[in-house]
């Protein structure tokens, strides 16, 4: 996704050290792997232990140092970075992955009959159907109207707290079907799936994504070494704005209060923007992949 804008916006030379923080099934990886031209090192990060298998076969053809480190890519990256790791081209590709989404039994897609869990790690001990069932009714308002921008939050999930009552969700289209039932006829029809914006706010709850990038951030452009570049792909406008917001704070330097008369924080730009607005997908690139539709990349050098 994004792959060509990805690869010259973070211009990988040999030599140097990657970060693909969010590895999948190893596509980007792949790409910017071969720029090293068999000198340097990938290190690939992941939390979904299913990204093993696709890194193990991703190593057997890829000549340069490579090393895989599972976990939520906020905390792997600050445990490097407290372990003064260097790099000159780090990736974050928000969200889930076709990887995940293509396993309907991980149970991300609300096309398809699966467990509701939407856990990108397994072992976490909360799923979607414990939220579902277990949250207070003005939580899951706010986690739908707050993550999923879903005008009708309250009306779905009345009826998710009537159903409940009745029988525990165990299975999304169980909730997809509530959700149908919930929301106007006209809604039914437009702006996609009805169920699209819930499944995405019950996957962002459930895997704490918005935290985890907002501590991720930081600890990347602490990693990079000057002259080293950041790119970051998002989905939906929650995560596009957290990342805005850092760059252009980051590029500013200055933080001090706007009506101070001069500077006093004496605080330099950490960054130089390298998009000054988001990049999109081409025609082509959406009609192949709909998917790609509402990605947004942007990118950031670190200054010496």
């Amino acid at each position: 996704m994004l792959a060509e804008e990805v690869r010259d916006l973070l211009a990988v030379q040999p030599g140097e050290t990657v970060i693909d923080g969010t590895f999948g099934s190893g596509g980007h990886s792949t790409l910017l792997a071969a720029d090293l031209q068999g000198r340097g090192k990938l290190i690939a990060i992941d939390r979904d232990p299913g990204a093993r298998d696709y890194f193990a076969r991703f190593e057997q053809t890829t000549p340069a140092q490579t090393r895989f480190l599972r976990g939520d890519f906020s905390l792997v990256l600050q445990q490097l970075c407290a372990n003064d790791v260097k790099a000159d081209a780090i990736l974050l590709d928000l969200g889930v992955s076709s990887m995940q989404i293509d396993t309907p039994e991980r149970g991300f897609s609300y096309a398809a009959d699966a467990p509701l869990d939407m856990r990108m790690d397994p072992s976490d001990e909360i799923s979607a159907a414990d939220l579902v069932n277990e949250w207070p009714e003005k939580e899951l308002v706010k986690i739908f109207h707050t993550y999923g921008e879903e005008r009708y939050a309250r009306q779905i999930v009345r009826a998710i707290v009537r159903r409940r009552r009745e029988q525990p969700f165990e299975r999304t289209l169980d909730l997809v079907d509530v959700i149908k039932h919930a929301i106007p006829a006209p809604a039914r029809f437009g702006e996609g799936h009805p169920a699209k914006r819930v499944f995405q706010a019950l996957r962002i709850a459930v895997n704490d994504e918005l935290v985890s990038l907002e501590d991720a951030l930081p600890a990347a452009v602490d990693m990079l070494r000057p002259g080293g570049r950041l790119a970051v792909i998002a989905f939906h406008s929650l995560e596009d704005r957290i990342v805005k917001q850092f760059f252009r704070a980051e590029a500013k330097g200055c933080i001090c209060p706007p009506d101070f008369p001069i500077c006093a924080c004496s605080r330099d730009p950490e960054v130089r923007l390298l998009t000054p607005r988001a990049l999109r997908p081409g025609t082509r690139e959406v009609a192949v992949n709909p998917r790609a539709a509402s990605a947004r990349l942007r990118g950031v050098m670190k200054v010496g």
